[in-house]
This record gives C-alpha cells, sequence and structure tokens, in this order.
C-alpha cells in the first residue's frame, strides 16, 4: 500500500526529524495542513533537503489568500530548495467560515472561482504563458513574473463535489480527499473524476484518500475519541454530503478504526474503491497519556507493515 501519514511538528526541526522517520520507516508521503507552522512551505522546503524520496504535499493551501501566480511561484520556490522532484501542490477553496468570517472575502462563488484558479495556475506550472481575464481570478503577462519550477510540481485538488471533481479531472494531477468513505470513492469520486480526465485527454488522476485512522480493540471508545477530534466537519455541508454518499452518519463513523485486522481491511476497501494513495491521519484513543501514546504507537506500526 502507498500509505501517507499527516505532517507537522512544531518547529521546523520536528518536521525535519518527523520527515526523516517516515521515509525510513517506508511511508510514501507527508501531507501537510496550511497552518503547520504558520505556512508549511518554508519548514517543507527544509524537509525536502533532509529526504531523498519521500513525497511532501500541502492538503491544502486555500485558494482565496493566495493570487495563482504567486502560488506557482510559491510552489517553484519549494521545489527550487528541496533540490529534488516529490514536493506536490494540493489546493482548494477551503471553507466559508474561514474565508468569509476570517479573512473577510467573498464567498459567493466557490466552484466559478476554484476553476479559474487552477486553469491558471496549472498553466503556470507547465511553463505556459498565461493571459486570462476571468470573473474571479485574472493575469495577463504572467510569463514575465512566473519562475519555471526546477522540477515539476504535481496539483491536487481538494475536491468532494461534482463541480470541482470535473474541474480536478480536466486540469489537475487528480485529487486530496478528506473525509470520504469507500462507497463515497467508489460510486462518486471515480466515475466523475475518470470521466473529466479522459474527455480531457488527461492521464488517469491520482486519488488520494484521507481518513482518520486508529488500531484499538473498543469500538466504541475509538469511535468516541474520532468524534472528538472531529467536531468542526459535523458543521461543514461538503462533509456532510460526502459522509452520506458514503453512507457513513458522522465523521466519527467514517473514522478507520478496530482491531488491526479490521483496519487492514478497511484501508483495503479504500484501494479496492479506486483510491491510488492512503492518507492515514493517525489519532489517540485513551483516557490518559500513556494509553494515548500507545494507541498511536499500535496505529504507527500496522502502517509500517502495510507500506510496500
Amino acid at each position: 500500500m502507498r500509505i501517507g501519514l499527516t505532517g507537522g511538528g512544531r518547529t521546523p526541526n520536528k518536521i525535519i526529524q518527523q520527515a526523516r522517520q517516515a521515509e525510513a520507516d517506508g511511508f510514501s508521503a507527508l501531507w501537510y495542513a496550511s497552518n503547520v507552522t504558520g505556512d508549511p512551505l518554508v519548514a517543507m522546503a527544509l524537509a525536502g533537503q533532509e529526504t531523498r524520496a519521500i513525497e511532501l504535499g500541502t492538503a491544502v493551501l486555500q485558494t482565496y489568500p493566495c493570487h495563482p501566480l504567486l502560488q506557482a511561484n510559491r510552489a517553484a520556490s519549494v521545489a527550487a530548495a528541496m533540490g529534488r522532484p516529490g514536493f506536490t501542490l494540493g489546493i482548494g477553496p477551503s471553507h466559508e467560515p474561514l474565508i468569509r468570517d476570517v479573512y473577510g472575502l467573498s464567498y459567493d462563488h466557490p466552484g466559478r472561482s476554484t476553476e479559474q484558479y487552477l486553469t491558471i495556475l496549472t498553466a503556470l506550472l507547465r511553463g505556459e504563458d498565461v493571459d486570462i481575464k476571468g470573473e474571479d481570478w485574472s493575469t495577463r503577462g504572467a510569463g514575465g513574473w512566473m519562475t519555471r519550477p526546477a522540477h515539476p510540481v504535481p496539483v491536487l485538488l481538494a475536491a468532494l463535489g461534482p463541480r470541482l471533481l470535473r474541474v480536478a479531472g480536466e486540469h489537475a494531477d487528480g485529487v486530496v480527499l478528506y473525509m470520504a468513505p469507500a462507497p463515497a470513492i467508489e460510486t462518486h469520486v471515480v466515475p466523475r473524476l475518470h470521466t473529466a480526465a479522459a474527455e480531457a485527454g488527461r492521464p488517469t488522476p491520482r486519488i488520494v484518500a484521507g481518513l482518520p485512522v486508529a488500531v484499538h480493540d473498543d469500538p466504541t471508545e475509538a469511535r468516541a475519541a474520532a468524534a472528538a477530534s472531529a467536531v468542526s466537519y459535523a458543521e461543514m455541508p461538503n462533509y456532510q454530503r460526502i459522509l452520506t454518499r458514503g453512507g457513513a452518519a458522522s465523521a466519527a463513523h467514517a473514522a478507520i478504526t478496530g482491531t488491526g485486522t479490521a483496519v487492514r481491511a478497511q484501508l483495503q476497501a479504500l484501494l479496492d474503491a479506486g483510491a491510488t494513495d492512503i492518507w492515514a491521519a493517525v489519532f489517540p484513543v485513551g483516557d490518559t497519556r500513556e494509553a494515548r501514546a500507545d494507541s498511536i504507537r499500535r496505529t504507527t506500526d500496522l502502517l509500517r507493515e502495510l507500506v510496500d
């Protein structure tokens, strides 16, 4: 299995240490949220210098606060600093409470905005001189302001709905999902994404499937811990829709939990549904610090056994 973990750490040095260990353990990737160390890109570049092959990806950077030309140049900077292939740019429009209420920006047309954004971004990363005037994003003569990446930078889109799955198939290298159960991947994500890519004449896209994972013998206790760590997802309509499509009553029910055998089977179900990569967001279960640490160790040990 191609299994990646959640990337993070309180300091760049911690992030570097984690990347070294994850690579040594055989994990294929680390996926970093936009708020890691305030902005993950500098720490990711440093971690890329200290590792040889592990993929380092954002999951995800928000589109709205950053113009696609600037985003493309940020990606090129990371690729140059890493000095090797392996940086993947995951982007997405994020959610209305953050974009409208925290940043104070409009969130009126997230689908249209993301389509225009991705069209510009991916063209720039391919080295094209982009001249586009859109309702939400425009750029003219960007070639003179764009630094071409030293290494290819794949782009993944956080796409859960039909429109963004089409957009991802047409323009991106794939999707990075979170909270999408296996049935939703098989019946909703794969058909729309693959059809769009085929009609656009593009290669079969990647599907990075992210879900909370914990090896634990008590299903009730594990679900309770999953629920406590997934409170914010209960209020976001796009997550509610994908959970419903996947037959999960809540984010806690979508989490991959149980004995080692049960967790192994649930991870395999994601691949059987069409995922190409697994992003295992390991979470702790237990009432004490020692119990939580043991839970993380058991989960990580199993995942280490499963990687190619």
